[in-house]
Protein backbone atom coordinates (compact mmCIF):
# COMPACT_ATOMS: atom_id res chain seq x y z
CA UNK A 1 0.00 0.00 0.00
CA UNK A 2 0.68 3.68 -0.91
CA UNK A 3 0.08 4.39 2.65
CA UNK A 4 2.79 2.41 4.44
CA UNK A 5 5.51 3.12 5.93
CA UNK A 6 8.74 3.36 3.23
CA UNK A 7 12.20 2.93 5.25
CA UNK A 8 13.53 5.14 8.01
CA UNK A 9 12.60 8.61 7.08
CA UNK A 10 8.79 7.51 7.36
CA UNK A 11 9.09 5.82 10.73
CA UNK A 12 6.30 7.24 13.51
CA UNK A 13 6.99 7.70 16.62
CA UNK A 14 4.46 7.09 19.31
CA UNK A 15 0.91 5.33 17.67
CA UNK A 16 -0.39 3.64 21.47
CA UNK A 17 -3.73 3.41 22.50
CA UNK A 18 -5.41 2.73 19.29
CA UNK A 19 -8.94 2.34 20.66
CA UNK A 20 -8.97 5.75 22.62
CA UNK A 21 -7.82 7.48 19.65
CA UNK A 22 -10.23 5.82 17.37
CA UNK A 23 -13.01 7.19 19.94
CA UNK A 24 -11.84 10.71 19.84
CA UNK A 25 -11.08 11.12 16.61
CA UNK A 26 -14.47 9.84 14.95
CA UNK A 27 -16.19 12.02 17.83
CA UNK A 28 -14.85 14.94 15.78
CA UNK A 29 -15.39 14.02 12.74
CA UNK A 30 -19.01 13.25 13.49
CA UNK A 31 -19.54 17.20 15.62
CA UNK A 32 -17.68 19.29 12.73
CA UNK A 33 -18.94 18.50 9.77
CA UNK A 34 -22.25 18.80 11.86
CA UNK A 35 -21.44 22.40 12.61
CA UNK A 36 -20.63 22.94 9.53
CA UNK A 37 -24.29 21.97 8.14
CA UNK A 38 -26.07 22.73 10.72
CA UNK A 39 -25.90 26.20 11.21
CA UNK A 40 -27.62 26.87 8.06
CA UNK A 41 -30.59 26.19 9.48
CA UNK A 42 -30.10 28.67 12.56
CA UNK A 43 -29.37 31.30 9.97
CA UNK A 44 -32.89 32.94 9.88
CA UNK A 45 -33.10 33.00 13.71
CA UNK A 46 -29.32 34.29 14.05
CA UNK A 47 -30.72 37.27 11.61
CA UNK A 48 -33.46 38.48 13.25
CA UNK A 49 -31.72 38.33 16.67
CA UNK A 50 -28.84 39.87 15.83
CA UNK A 51 -30.24 42.35 12.99
CA UNK A 52 -28.21 40.95 10.22
CA UNK A 53 -28.55 39.90 6.91
CA UNK A 54 -26.70 39.59 3.65
CA UNK A 55 -23.15 39.07 3.32
CA UNK A 56 -22.11 39.32 6.81
CA UNK A 57 -24.74 36.89 7.85
CA UNK A 58 -23.45 34.22 5.41
CA UNK A 59 -19.87 34.79 6.55
CA UNK A 60 -21.24 32.74 9.59
CA UNK A 61 -21.42 29.62 7.51
CA UNK A 62 -18.88 30.99 4.44
CA UNK A 63 -16.21 31.99 7.00
CA UNK A 64 -16.24 28.72 9.19
CA UNK A 65 -15.68 26.79 5.88
CA UNK A 66 -12.97 29.08 4.48
CA UNK A 67 -10.87 28.85 7.69
CA UNK A 68 -10.95 24.91 7.97
CA UNK A 69 -10.10 24.59 4.20
CA UNK A 70 -7.47 26.79 4.22
CA UNK A 71 -5.76 26.18 7.41
CA UNK A 72 -6.14 22.14 6.48
CA UNK A 73 -3.23 22.67 4.04
CA UNK A 74 -0.84 23.84 6.87
CA UNK A 75 -2.33 21.46 9.67
CA UNK A 76 -1.09 18.31 8.32
CA UNK A 77 2.76 19.73 7.94
CA UNK A 78 2.53 21.62 12.13
CA UNK A 79 1.38 17.66 13.10
CA UNK A 80 4.57 15.97 11.59
CA UNK A 81 6.44 18.68 13.00
CA UNK A 82 5.35 19.75 16.34
CA UNK A 83 3.51 15.91 17.11
CA UNK A 84 -0.36 14.76 15.53
CA UNK A 85 -1.80 14.33 18.99
CA UNK A 86 -0.53 18.15 20.14
CA UNK A 87 -1.87 20.10 16.96
CA UNK A 88 -5.02 17.89 17.29
CA UNK A 89 -5.33 18.87 20.81
CA UNK A 90 -4.48 23.12 19.99
CA UNK A 91 -7.09 22.36 17.46
CA UNK A 92 -9.85 20.74 19.79
CA UNK A 93 -9.60 24.08 21.99
CA UNK A 94 -9.43 26.41 19.18
CA UNK A 95 -12.62 25.21 18.12
CA UNK A 96 -14.21 24.78 21.41
CA UNK A 97 -13.05 28.61 22.41
CA UNK A 98 -14.49 30.05 19.08
CA UNK A 99 -17.78 27.88 19.37
CA UNK A 100 -18.17 29.17 23.17
CA UNK A 101 -17.78 33.02 21.58
CA UNK A 102 -19.93 32.12 19.21
CA UNK A 103 -22.55 31.15 21.36
CA UNK A 104 -21.89 34.65 23.40
CA UNK A 105 -21.86 36.77 20.70
CA UNK A 106 -24.03 40.09 20.94
CA UNK A 107 -22.55 41.25 17.57
CA UNK A 108 -22.69 39.66 13.75
CA UNK A 109 -19.12 40.64 13.49
CA UNK A 110 -17.87 39.12 16.63
CA UNK A 111 -20.18 36.02 15.47
CA UNK A 112 -17.79 35.84 12.11
CA UNK A 113 -14.68 36.26 13.74
CA UNK A 114 -15.23 33.30 16.17
CA UNK A 115 -16.55 31.19 13.81
CA UNK A 116 -13.67 31.80 11.93
CA UNK A 117 -11.42 31.21 15.02
CA UNK A 118 -14.07 27.49 15.07
CA UNK A 119 -12.80 26.74 11.37
CA UNK A 120 -8.89 27.04 12.08
CA UNK A 121 -9.57 24.54 14.82
CA UNK A 122 -11.44 22.42 12.97
CA UNK A 123 -8.74 22.08 10.80
CA UNK A 124 -6.46 21.14 12.85
CA UNK A 125 -8.71 18.30 14.16
CA UNK A 126 -9.69 17.36 11.11
CA UNK A 127 -6.29 16.63 9.63
CA UNK A 128 -4.15 16.03 12.60
CA UNK A 129 -7.15 13.28 13.32
CA UNK A 130 -6.09 11.57 9.84
CA UNK A 131 -2.86 11.28 10.58
CA UNK A 132 -2.90 9.76 14.10
CA UNK A 133 -5.41 7.09 12.38
CA UNK A 134 -2.99 6.40 9.81
CA UNK A 135 0.04 6.15 12.27
CA UNK A 136 -2.10 4.20 15.34
CA UNK A 137 -3.66 1.39 12.71
CA UNK A 138 -2.30 -0.31 9.81
CA UNK A 139 -3.24 -3.22 7.24
CA UNK A 140 -6.58 -4.35 6.96
CA UNK A 141 -7.30 -2.22 10.45
CA UNK A 142 -6.35 0.52 9.04
CA UNK A 143 -8.36 -0.26 5.85
CA UNK A 144 -11.38 -0.35 7.93
CA UNK A 145 -10.31 2.33 10.65
CA UNK A 146 -10.56 5.06 7.43
CA UNK A 147 -13.78 3.61 6.47
CA UNK A 148 -15.96 4.06 9.69
CA UNK A 149 -14.17 7.63 9.20
CA UNK A 150 -15.73 8.34 6.00
CA UNK A 151 -19.15 7.00 7.14
CA UNK A 152 -18.92 8.82 10.36
CA UNK A 153 -18.19 12.55 8.87
CA UNK A 154 -21.21 11.54 6.47
CA UNK A 155 -23.34 10.65 9.28
CA UNK A 156 -22.37 14.81 11.12
CA UNK A 157 -23.21 16.03 7.53
CA UNK A 158 -26.61 14.50 6.96
CA UNK A 159 -28.26 14.73 10.59
CA UNK A 160 -26.37 17.98 11.47
CA UNK A 161 -29.55 20.46 9.94
CA UNK A 162 -31.73 18.08 11.96
CA UNK A 163 -30.16 18.49 14.98
CA UNK A 164 -29.79 21.92 14.72
CA UNK A 165 -33.64 22.27 13.18
CA UNK A 166 -35.02 20.69 16.86
CA UNK A 167 -32.38 22.56 19.07
CA UNK A 168 -32.79 25.92 17.80
CA UNK A 169 -36.62 25.36 17.96
CA UNK A 170 -36.52 23.87 20.96
CA UNK A 171 -33.77 25.96 22.88
CA UNK A 172 -32.53 28.36 20.60
CA UNK A 173 -29.58 28.65 18.31
CA UNK A 174 -27.00 29.66 21.30
CA UNK A 175 -27.74 26.31 22.45
CA UNK A 176 -26.88 24.61 19.57
CA UNK A 177 -23.28 26.01 19.51
CA UNK A 178 -22.81 25.25 23.70
CA UNK A 179 -23.83 22.18 22.52
CA UNK A 180 -20.78 21.97 20.00
CA UNK A 181 -19.05 23.50 23.21
CA UNK A 182 -19.58 20.62 25.22
CA UNK A 183 -18.31 17.92 22.48
CA UNK A 184 -15.33 19.34 21.80
CA UNK A 185 -14.58 19.81 25.97
CA UNK A 186 -14.83 16.18 25.30
CA UNK A 187 -12.35 15.72 22.92
CA UNK A 188 -9.67 18.48 24.11
CA UNK A 189 -9.76 15.88 27.51
CA UNK A 190 -9.69 12.37 25.51
CA UNK A 191 -6.58 14.04 23.58
CA UNK A 192 -4.54 14.40 26.82
CA UNK A 193 -5.49 10.82 27.37
CA UNK A 194 -3.48 9.81 24.21
CA UNK A 195 0.13 9.09 23.23
CA UNK A 196 2.22 11.00 20.85
CA UNK A 197 2.74 10.90 16.96
CA UNK A 198 5.06 12.33 14.43
CA UNK A 199 7.00 11.49 11.81
CA UNK A 200 10.70 10.83 12.63
CA UNK A 201 12.08 13.19 10.08
CA UNK A 202 10.43 16.65 10.41
CA UNK A 203 9.29 18.56 7.24
CA UNK A 204 9.83 22.57 7.46
CA UNK A 205 6.40 24.30 6.78
CA UNK A 206 5.96 26.39 3.73
CA UNK A 207 4.99 29.48 5.68
CA UNK A 208 5.18 31.87 3.11
CA UNK A 209 2.70 29.54 0.49
CA UNK A 210 0.46 28.95 2.99
CA UNK A 211 -0.12 32.90 3.65
CA UNK A 212 -0.03 33.91 0.34
CA UNK A 213 -3.04 31.16 -0.49
CA UNK A 214 -5.10 31.72 2.70
CA UNK A 215 -5.08 35.98 1.84
CA UNK A 216 -5.37 35.30 -2.29
CA UNK A 217 -8.76 32.64 -0.92
CA UNK A 218 -10.21 35.48 1.67
CA UNK A 219 -9.62 38.30 -0.92
CA UNK A 220 -11.20 36.70 -3.59
CA UNK A 221 -14.53 35.67 -1.60
CA UNK A 222 -14.81 38.60 -0.34
CA UNK A 223 -14.72 40.30 -4.07
CA UNK A 224 -17.27 38.03 -4.75
CA UNK A 225 -19.63 38.99 -1.76
CA UNK A 226 -18.51 43.17 -2.80
CA UNK A 227 -19.85 42.51 -6.50
CA UNK A 228 -23.19 41.35 -4.94
CA UNK A 229 -23.24 44.41 -2.92
CA UNK A 230 -21.44 47.13 -4.92
CA UNK A 231 -21.32 46.53 -8.94
CA UNK A 232 -18.84 43.96 -10.09
CA UNK A 233 -16.96 47.18 -11.90
CA UNK A 234 -16.56 48.88 -8.56
CA UNK A 235 -13.38 49.26 -7.02
CA UNK A 236 -14.93 47.35 -3.87
CA UNK A 237 -14.61 44.72 -5.99
CA UNK A 238 -11.68 45.25 -7.97
CA UNK A 239 -9.33 45.84 -6.16
CA UNK A 240 -9.97 42.83 -3.88
CA UNK A 241 -10.00 40.56 -6.66
CA UNK A 242 -6.78 41.91 -8.34
CA UNK A 243 -5.05 41.74 -4.83
CA UNK A 244 -6.32 38.21 -4.98
CA UNK A 245 -4.89 37.33 -8.17
CA UNK A 246 -1.63 39.24 -7.60
CA UNK A 247 -1.41 36.53 -4.39
CA UNK A 248 -2.61 33.40 -6.04
CA UNK A 249 0.53 34.20 -8.71
CA UNK A 250 2.38 34.68 -5.75
CA UNK A 251 1.27 31.49 -4.29
CA UNK A 252 2.32 29.96 -8.15
CA UNK A 253 5.81 31.04 -7.98
CA UNK A 254 6.62 29.93 -3.99
CA UNK A 255 5.35 26.66 -4.89
CA UNK A 256 7.12 26.03 -8.46
CA UNK A 257 10.51 27.35 -6.77
CA UNK A 258 10.20 25.01 -3.80
CA UNK A 259 9.70 21.75 -6.27
CA UNK A 260 12.55 22.89 -8.03
CA UNK A 261 15.13 23.73 -4.79
CA UNK A 262 14.49 20.33 -3.30
CA UNK A 263 15.21 22.21 -0.30
CA UNK A 264 13.48 20.00 2.63
CA UNK A 265 10.89 21.85 3.10
CA UNK A 266 7.77 21.15 1.65
CA UNK A 267 4.93 22.81 -0.65
CA UNK A 268 1.65 22.66 0.45
CA UNK A 269 0.49 22.21 -2.91
CA UNK A 270 2.50 20.46 -5.71
CA UNK A 271 1.33 22.34 -8.80
CA UNK A 272 2.91 19.63 -11.04
CA UNK A 273 -0.22 17.58 -10.12
CA UNK A 274 -2.47 19.13 -12.60
CA UNK A 275 0.04 18.55 -15.51
CA UNK A 276 -1.32 14.57 -15.18
CA UNK A 277 -5.30 15.19 -16.59
CA UNK A 278 -6.15 12.15 -15.77
CA UNK A 279 -5.65 13.20 -11.41
CA UNK A 280 -6.60 16.60 -12.37
CA UNK A 281 -9.98 14.74 -13.72
CA UNK A 282 -11.10 13.59 -10.42
CA UNK A 283 -10.05 16.76 -8.44
CA UNK A 284 -12.24 18.51 -11.22
CA UNK A 285 -15.22 15.50 -10.45
CA UNK A 286 -14.49 16.17 -6.49
CA UNK A 287 -15.02 19.83 -7.03
CA UNK A 288 -18.35 19.43 -9.21
CA UNK A 289 -20.11 16.91 -6.11
CA UNK A 290 -19.25 20.37 -3.79
CA UNK A 291 -20.02 22.48 -6.16
CA UNK A 292 -23.52 20.83 -7.19
CA UNK A 293 -24.95 20.40 -3.78
CA UNK A 294 -23.79 23.22 -1.16
CA UNK A 295 -25.91 26.08 -2.29
CA UNK A 296 -28.93 23.81 -2.05
CA UNK A 297 -27.70 22.52 1.92
CA UNK A 298 -26.60 25.85 3.00
CA UNK A 299 -29.72 28.05 1.19
CA UNK A 300 -32.34 25.85 0.83
CA UNK A 301 -33.17 25.75 5.00
CA UNK A 302 -33.61 29.90 4.67
CA UNK A 303 -35.91 29.63 1.71
CA UNK A 304 -38.09 27.29 3.09
CA UNK A 305 -38.53 29.12 6.84
CA UNK A 306 -38.97 32.44 5.24
CA UNK A 307 -41.16 31.30 1.84
CA UNK A 308 -43.03 28.84 3.43
CA UNK A 309 -43.06 30.06 6.67
CA UNK A 310 -41.64 26.11 7.83
CA UNK A 311 -39.70 25.69 11.27
CA UNK A 312 -36.60 25.41 11.45
CA UNK A 313 -36.96 21.75 12.71
CA UNK A 314 -38.94 21.01 9.49
CA UNK A 315 -36.42 22.81 7.47
CA UNK A 316 -33.88 20.51 8.73
CA UNK A 317 -35.47 17.24 8.24
CA UNK A 318 -36.04 18.25 4.94
CA UNK A 319 -32.50 18.02 4.00
CA UNK A 320 -32.40 14.48 4.92
CA UNK A 321 -33.94 13.57 1.81
CA UNK A 322 -30.78 15.03 0.12
CA UNK A 323 -28.05 14.13 2.42
CA UNK A 324 -29.01 10.20 3.45
CA UNK A 325 -28.25 9.31 0.17
CA UNK A 326 -24.70 10.15 0.78
CA UNK A 327 -24.84 7.80 3.30
CA UNK A 328 -26.32 4.76 1.26
CA UNK A 329 -24.83 5.14 -2.01
CA UNK A 330 -20.95 4.95 -1.41
CA UNK A 331 -20.98 1.18 -0.55
CA UNK A 332 -23.03 0.65 -4.23
CA UNK A 333 -20.49 2.88 -6.30
CA UNK A 334 -17.30 0.97 -4.47
CA UNK A 335 -19.61 -2.49 -5.30
CA UNK A 336 -20.36 -1.47 -9.32
CA UNK A 337 -16.39 -0.49 -9.59
CA UNK A 338 -15.25 -3.61 -8.28
CA UNK A 339 -17.65 -5.56 -10.82
CA UNK A 340 -15.78 -3.53 -13.83
CA UNK A 341 -17.93 -0.57 -14.01
CA UNK A 342 -15.67 1.87 -15.26
CA UNK A 343 -15.61 4.53 -12.35
CA UNK A 344 -14.95 7.83 -14.37
CA UNK A 345 -18.38 6.67 -15.98
CA UNK A 346 -20.04 6.40 -12.07
CA UNK A 347 -18.27 10.55 -12.03
CA UNK A 348 -19.64 11.44 -15.15
CA UNK A 349 -23.29 9.82 -14.31
CA UNK A 350 -23.31 11.63 -10.38
CA UNK A 351 -22.41 15.15 -12.22
CA UNK A 352 -25.00 14.53 -14.87
CA UNK A 353 -27.79 13.64 -11.99
CA UNK A 354 -26.62 16.18 -9.77
CA UNK A 355 -27.15 18.89 -12.57
CA UNK A 356 -31.05 17.14 -13.12
CA UNK A 357 -31.57 17.57 -9.61
CA UNK A 358 -30.86 21.38 -9.40
CA UNK A 359 -32.93 21.41 -12.64
CA UNK A 360 -35.63 19.62 -11.02
CA UNK A 361 -35.71 21.86 -8.32
CA UNK A 362 -36.59 24.91 -10.18
CA UNK A 363 -40.22 23.91 -9.54
CA UNK A 364 -39.80 25.47 -6.23
CA UNK A 365 -43.17 27.93 -5.55
CA UNK A 366 -44.15 28.99 -1.99
CA UNK A 367 -46.10 26.34 -0.23
CA UNK A 368 -44.28 23.46 -1.97
CA UNK A 369 -44.08 20.31 0.00
CA UNK A 370 -42.28 17.97 1.09
CA UNK A 371 -43.74 15.03 -0.79
CA UNK A 372 -42.84 17.68 -3.87
CA UNK A 373 -39.09 18.79 -2.91
CA UNK A 374 -38.31 14.43 -2.68
CA UNK A 375 -37.35 13.75 -6.21
CA UNK A 376 -34.92 16.58 -6.85
CA UNK A 377 -33.56 16.36 -3.54
CA UNK A 378 -33.05 12.55 -3.60
CA UNK A 379 -31.76 13.09 -7.18
CA UNK A 380 -29.25 15.72 -6.08
CA UNK A 381 -28.42 13.46 -2.99
CA UNK A 382 -28.24 10.19 -5.07
CA UNK A 383 -25.51 12.28 -7.60
CA UNK A 384 -23.21 13.14 -4.59
CA UNK A 385 -23.42 9.79 -2.69
CA UNK A 386 -22.93 7.31 -5.83
CA UNK A 387 -19.49 9.04 -6.42
CA UNK A 388 -17.75 10.56 -2.93
CA UNK A 389 -16.62 7.18 -2.21
CA UNK A 390 -14.59 6.35 -4.89
CA UNK A 391 -12.79 9.72 -5.97
CA UNK A 392 -9.45 9.48 -3.64
CA UNK A 393 -9.15 6.01 -4.16
CA UNK A 394 -8.83 6.34 -7.66
CA UNK A 395 -6.96 9.86 -8.00
CA UNK A 396 -4.53 8.23 -5.62
CA UNK A 397 -3.27 5.18 -8.38
CA UNK A 398 -2.74 8.48 -10.80
CA UNK A 399 0.46 9.42 -8.94
CA UNK A 400 3.31 7.91 -8.11
CA UNK A 401 4.09 6.22 -4.64
CA UNK A 402 5.91 9.03 -3.43
CA UNK A 403 3.10 11.78 -4.21
CA UNK A 404 0.45 10.58 -2.82
CA UNK A 405 0.42 12.53 0.79
CA UNK A 406 1.12 15.32 -1.48
CA UNK A 407 -2.35 14.37 -3.85
CA UNK A 408 -4.25 13.88 -0.63
CA UNK A 409 -3.89 17.40 0.60
CA UNK A 410 -4.51 18.39 -2.44
CA UNK A 411 -7.85 17.30 -2.98
CA UNK A 412 -8.94 17.92 0.77
CA UNK A 413 -8.20 21.66 -0.39
CA UNK A 414 -10.29 20.67 -3.17
CA UNK A 415 -13.10 20.06 -1.44
CA UNK A 416 -12.94 22.60 1.55
CA UNK A 417 -12.36 25.63 -0.75
CA UNK A 418 -15.46 24.12 -2.80
CA UNK A 419 -17.44 24.63 -0.25
CA UNK A 420 -16.72 28.19 0.78
CA UNK A 421 -16.29 29.30 -2.78
CA UNK A 422 -19.65 27.66 -3.79
CA UNK A 423 -21.74 29.19 -0.64
CA UNK A 424 -20.10 32.80 -1.09
CA UNK A 425 -20.97 32.29 -5.55
CA UNK A 426 -24.39 30.90 -4.47
CA UNK A 427 -25.44 33.23 -2.36
CA UNK A 428 -23.98 36.46 -4.54
CA UNK A 429 -25.81 35.49 -7.52
CA UNK A 430 -29.61 34.63 -5.31
CA UNK A 431 -28.69 38.49 -3.91
CA UNK A 432 -28.18 40.04 -7.48
CA UNK A 433 -30.84 38.34 -8.72
CA UNK A 434 -33.34 39.54 -6.10
CA UNK A 435 -31.90 42.70 -6.22
CA UNK A 436 -32.75 43.36 -9.23
CA UNK A 437 -36.11 42.38 -8.79
CA UNK A 438 -36.87 44.29 -5.80
CA UNK A 439 -34.90 47.75 -6.59
CA UNK A 440 -33.38 47.65 -3.37
CA UNK A 441 -30.03 45.85 -1.80
CA UNK A 442 -31.48 46.20 1.73
CA UNK A 443 -34.49 44.52 1.24
CA UNK A 444 -33.15 41.92 -0.88
CA UNK A 445 -30.79 41.06 2.18
CA UNK A 446 -33.45 40.88 4.67
CA UNK A 447 -35.84 38.61 2.29
CA UNK A 448 -32.59 36.38 1.82
CA UNK A 449 -31.78 36.13 5.48
CA UNK A 450 -35.28 34.53 5.84
CA UNK A 451 -37.13 37.49 6.97
CA UNK A 452 -40.27 36.45 5.28
CA UNK A 453 -42.50 39.00 2.75
CA UNK A 454 -41.83 38.87 -1.65
CA UNK A 455 -41.62 35.03 -1.87
CA UNK A 456 -42.69 35.51 -6.25
CA UNK A 457 -39.27 37.35 -6.39
CA UNK A 458 -37.77 35.01 -4.08
CA UNK A 459 -38.44 32.27 -5.95
CA UNK A 460 -37.68 33.30 -9.44
CA UNK A 461 -34.06 34.12 -7.85
CA UNK A 462 -33.54 30.83 -6.96
CA UNK A 463 -35.14 29.55 -10.25
CA UNK A 464 -32.36 31.41 -11.78
CA UNK A 465 -29.75 30.15 -9.53
CA UNK A 466 -30.58 26.82 -9.53
CA UNK A 467 -30.18 27.03 -13.51
CA UNK A 468 -27.20 28.68 -13.54
CA UNK A 469 -26.04 25.54 -11.15
CA UNK A 470 -26.94 23.32 -13.48
CA UNK A 471 -25.40 24.57 -16.48
CA UNK A 472 -22.43 24.63 -14.26
CA UNK A 473 -22.69 21.14 -13.64
CA UNK A 474 -23.17 19.82 -17.22
CA UNK A 475 -20.10 22.07 -17.75
CA UNK A 476 -18.07 19.93 -15.51
CA UNK A 477 -19.27 16.48 -16.92
CA UNK A 478 -18.25 17.22 -19.90
CA UNK A 479 -14.94 18.38 -18.86
CA UNK A 480 -14.89 15.11 -16.45
CA UNK A 481 -15.14 12.76 -19.19
CA UNK A 482 -12.76 14.66 -21.60
CA UNK A 483 -9.83 14.32 -18.75
CA UNK A 484 -11.00 11.21 -17.49
CA UNK A 485 -11.00 9.53 -21.38
CA UNK A 486 -8.55 6.79 -22.12
CA UNK A 487 -7.23 9.04 -24.95
CA UNK A 488 -6.74 11.73 -22.73
CA UNK A 489 -4.51 9.21 -20.77
CA UNK A 490 -2.34 8.58 -23.60
CA UNK A 491 -1.61 11.72 -24.57
CA UNK A 492 -0.02 12.53 -21.52
CA UNK A 493 2.02 9.18 -21.48
CA UNK A 494 5.64 10.19 -21.71
CA UNK A 495 8.95 7.98 -20.67
CA UNK A 496 8.85 7.84 -16.59
CA UNK A 497 5.53 9.40 -16.40
CA UNK A 498 2.52 7.35 -14.82
CA UNK A 499 -0.74 8.70 -16.39
CA UNK A 500 -2.13 5.25 -16.09
CA UNK A 501 -2.07 3.01 -13.34
CA UNK A 502 -1.68 -0.53 -13.29
CA UNK A 503 -4.94 -2.59 -13.21
CA UNK A 504 -4.76 -4.84 -10.50
CA UNK A 505 -6.47 -5.92 -7.16
CA UNK A 506 -5.21 -6.38 -3.99
CA UNK A 507 -6.52 -6.89 -0.92
CA UNK A 508 -6.40 -3.39 0.87
CA UNK A 509 -9.03 -2.06 -0.73
CA UNK A 510 -12.01 -2.51 -2.33
CA UNK A 511 -11.31 0.11 -5.07
CA UNK A 512 -8.60 -0.98 -6.68
CA UNK A 513 -9.71 -2.19 -9.94
CA UNK A 514 -8.60 0.99 -11.55
CA UNK A 515 -9.62 0.38 -15.49
CA UNK A 516 -10.95 4.06 -14.94
CA UNK A 517 -9.04 5.70 -17.55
Amino acid sequence: MATESQGPAAREVGGGRPTLTLIVVLLGMLTLPMAMSGTTVALPRIGADLDASGAALQWVVVGYFLAASSFMLVAGSLGDLYGRRRILTAGAAIYTAGTLASALAQHILLLDAARLLSGVGAAGVMASGGSLLAATFTGRARTRVFASLGTTAGLGLAFGPTFSGWTVDTLGWRATFLTYVAVGAVIVAGTRLMDESRADVRPRVDKAGAAAFIAGLALALFAVTQGSKSGWGSAQTLVPAALAAALFTTFLRIERRLVRAGSGRRPILDVRLARNPAFLGWAVGSFGLGAGTTGVLAFLPTYLQGANGTSARAAGLTLLLMTVPVLALPPLGARLVNRGVPARHLLVLSLLLIAAGNAWLTTLHPGISTAALAGPLLTIGAGQGLSIGIIDAQAMSMVAPSEVGMASGFLNTVRGGTGAVMLTVFGALLLASLESRLGSGALADRVTAGAGGHAPEFTAAWQLTLWAVTGLMTVLALVVHRLLSPAAGRRSARPGDRARPTARRTRTSPYTKTKTT
